[in-house]
């Protein structure tokens, strides 16, 4: 990251746990865009506490909500941030507006002087994205406007950010996304954001890699949100009550998790050699050692999940979807291998 001596490729895989009361984000300036609840709050959080002054920016404020009319706002992000000694700014921000989008990040920088980190966390739980079921069922009225408020709003947002780190030769883009493969489950308008987002950090990367800018996607585990704490009747105090419910629940994690993920990579030298990467919290959790809210490290990649709660249709579902990603994969390798090897050196 900015100003970070370099390091050994060597030394820098070396990871260990964080010493107890370090920052090494200090000095570094990062942006949430969706930091009022679920994971854009917990990385917001997280960004804080090792150090970077973080804007928290999205539409809920304290009075005036979203159209999700949650209670949520990013004010009480930034609040939880400078109560423990953090540094937060809150902005209402639509994603979906270029110009306000535009106008953000110009202030950051007056403010600030430089621009580090961009993590993009809009409309990670869309309502309009709920819907479960094939496609050629899809109810698809609302489809524009979910696509412009759940991927488009990320293209915009990383549009204007981006330029920032080009010109420092720095920084750090984080499309937050779901599952750690291809496909993730909805309908078509959700599948079509999730794959979108994992590709949109892969095209980045490539354009940025020169200015020495990277880009990932990163994926939570079983992440306990308000609203799935609301669904499973619990709150963060009394959440593994829930594993009555789902005996998976008990390998959830908080958003603070995925976000000492994200704080984790933007500390990390080395972070262009990741730059284009499909990641995951517990993944990174095993090589960077840290840990969740209450001293657990939650493995969602290690655990035999349950699925004796889902019908055998979807299991099965599942099942062929595998099978045939894995088929479609293994043909693209070969194809980018051929490609690569017709471009001139």
């Amino acid at each position: 990251m900015a100003g970070r001596p370099k390091q050994s490729p060597d030394a820098a895989r070396s990871r260990t746990r964080p010493v107890a009361g370090r920052k090494p984000l200090t000095g570094l300036v990062a942006v949430v865009a969706g930091a009022t609840r679920g994971a854009g709050r917990g990385i917001a959080r997280a960004l804080g506490e090792a150090g970077a002054t973080v804007y928290c920016t999205g539409r809920s404020v304290r009075g005036n909500r979203s159209p999700y009319n949650r209670p949520e706002t990013v004010d009480e992000t930034a609040e939880m941030i400078s109560s423990v000694g953090g540094s937060a700014i809150a902005l209402r921000v639509d994603h979906t507006v270029e110009r306000e989008v535009e106008e953000v990040f110009g202030r950051v920088v007056r403010e600030r002087g430089r621009l580090d980190i961009l993590v993009n966390s809009i409309a990670g739980e869309d309502r309009l994205m709920a819907q479960w079921c094939s496609f050629w069922k899809t109810d698809l009225k609302n489809a524009e406007t979910a696509l412009r408020q759940s991927l488009v709003s990320h293209i915009i947002t990383a549009k204007h950010a981006a330029p920032y780190m080009i010109r420092n030769r720095s920084g750090l883009i984080v499309e937050v996304t779901e599952n750690d493969v291809l496909s993730a489950g909805g309908n078509p308008v959700t599948q079509a954001v999730k794959l979108a987002l994992k590709g949109l950090a892969l095209n980045m990367a490539a354009e940025l890699r020169p200015y020495g800018v990277s880009a990932v996607a990163i994926t939570p585990g079983f992440l306990r949100s308000e609203t799935m704490l609301e669904r499973f009747g619990v709150t963060e105090e009394t959440w593994r009550e829930g594993t009555k419910k789902d005996k998976n629940f008990l390998e959830s994690e908080s958003p603070l998790f995925v976000g000492r993920a994200v704080a984790a990579l933007a500390g990390d030298p080395a972070i262009l050699e990741r730059s284009g990467q499909l990641l995951s919290s517990w993944e990174l959790g095993r090589e960077y050692r840290f840990t969740d809210a209450d001293g657990r490290r939650p493995d969602w990649g290690a655990i035999k999940i349950d699925f004796s709660r889902h019908p055998a249709e979807l299991l099965q579902l599942l099942r062929t979807g595998s099978e045939i990603q894995l088929r479609w994969l293994s043909q693209l390798t070969r194809k980018t291998k051929h490609f690569l090897g017709q471009l001139p050196r």
